[in-house]
């Protein structure tokens, strides 16, 4: 019986990680799970999972589980997630939190000498640096749950890590595949929302629109697996089978492929090196599939990728910077207060302003993500109409 820890319970990753659990009730339990805003779904998962530790980002929600559940251990807010973070009941940790928040508490587990099944893509993108001195440290480990780095994480272990030539990242090209920027000049934020293969919370579905996500994974690719960006390419690949594929130095490709299903790295992550039986999910039906197609990216018109590149490129704090202020953009999109292409507008001119400095130190990663937040929304009130 292993014991979990998921931050992040009632988003897109926890609630499919709560299910691989459901269906593994004899091998998984629930040790804490955390939410920011919706303690109504939190409630009906503490009933099922009755985790002994819980931590909630709202007071309202923190006065109401709180009152619900007297005996119950409950805390509130970042605090709270670094708490659970710590706990030596957990013998896994998912952090599936969306944004800069979850570093700390990845952070937290690494001290604790944690399994780490990473779903955060900011934490290693802002952070990567620290991390990585600190796995150098501490007998944690992290298996990513990013289906692209899952997949990576798979085809590496067919090699040497001196014998890879290339990592291939692919995208599914998001719900604006194939558009033009005069096209893309209006679009609404439900138009952006509209994925064509995968089901995720609204940050992740709209970088996935802009291919931020696709930029976000290469400055993380290069940090989880310590490729040169030169040797990280990416492929638009719409029918989103092949996750990811390793290129060798004999020219042999290893790719995993799979249906577009959340739970299958999730479950992986929780039970590497072991492979356990997956009854919930269908068996991809090769014969139903009339093509697997791959592209080059359209950097014309997605940024995404090419600004992920100059940032990881650059190095230092801006990745943090290019992190922070693509989340700044996305929010004030989906609040309606800037157009979908002004998202890269702000994420560039943030980038153009910020003056470099390491990131080997919490506080050094949380100076770069604060100012490019301050930066990003200067930005938006002054110069984006």
């Amino acid at each position: 019986m292993k014991n979990i820890t998921i931050l992040g319970s009632t988003g897109s990753i926890g609630t499919n990680a709560l299910e691989v659990i459901r269906n593994k009730s004899s091998e998984f339990n629930v040790a804490a799970m955390s939410a920011h805003y919706n303690h109504k779904l939190l409630i009906e998962q503490i009933e099922e999972f009755k985790p002994s530790y819980v931590s909630i980002g709202t007071q309202n929600g923190y006065e109401e589980i709180v009152k619900k559940y007297p005996d119950l251990e409950v805390y509130l807010g970042n605090e709270g997630l670094k708490k659970l973070g710590t706990l030596d009941e957990a013998d896994i940790v998912l952090t599936a939190v969306s944004g800069a928040v979850g570093i700390e508490a990845t952070i937290e587990a690494i001290k604790k000498e944690k399994r780490i099944a990473l779903a955060n893509k900011e934490t290693m993108v802002a952070a990567g640096d620290l991390i990585n001195n600190m796995l150098k440290k501490y007998k944690a480990e992290i298996i990513p749950v990013d289906s692209e780095h899952s997949a990576i994480y798979q085809s590496l272990l067919g090699g040497k890590k001196d014998e890879v030539n290339k990592i291939i990242i692919t995208a599914s090209g998001g719900t604006f595949r194939g558009k033009t920027l005069e096209e893309l000049k209006d679009v609404r934020v439900e138009d952006a929302l509209k994925h064509p293969n995968w089901s995720m919370g609204k940050k992740i579905t709209i970088d996935s629109s802009t291919l931020c996500n696709k930029g976000l994974e290469v400055i993380e690719a290069h940090q989880l697996f310590n490729v040169p960006y030169d040797d990280i390419e990416v492929l638009v690949h719409p029918q989103s089978i092949i996750h990811s594929m390793v290129e060798f130095n004999d020219m042999s490709v290893i790719a995993q492929l799979g249906v577009p299903d959340m739970k299958v790295p999730i479950q992986y992550a929780f039970t590497y090196p072991d492979r356990v039986s997956n009854k919930v999910l269908e068996s991809l039906d090769f014969k139903t599939l009339s093509s697997l197609t791959f592209d080059e990216v359209d950097n014309e018109v997605f940024k995404g990728v090419e600004y992920a590149y100059l940032a990881g490129r650059t190095g230092q704090s801006m990745p943090a910077v290019y992190n922070a202020a693509n989340e700044i953009a996305v929010d004030q999109f989906i609040n309606g207060n800037i157009k979908f292409l002004e998202i890269y507008k702000v994420i560039k001119n943030t980038m153009d302003n910020h003056e470099l400095h390491p990131v080997n130190t919490l506080e050094a990663v949380i100076k770069a993500d604060s100012w490019a937040r301050k930066e990003a929304a200067r930005i938006i009130k002054t110069y984006v109409k």
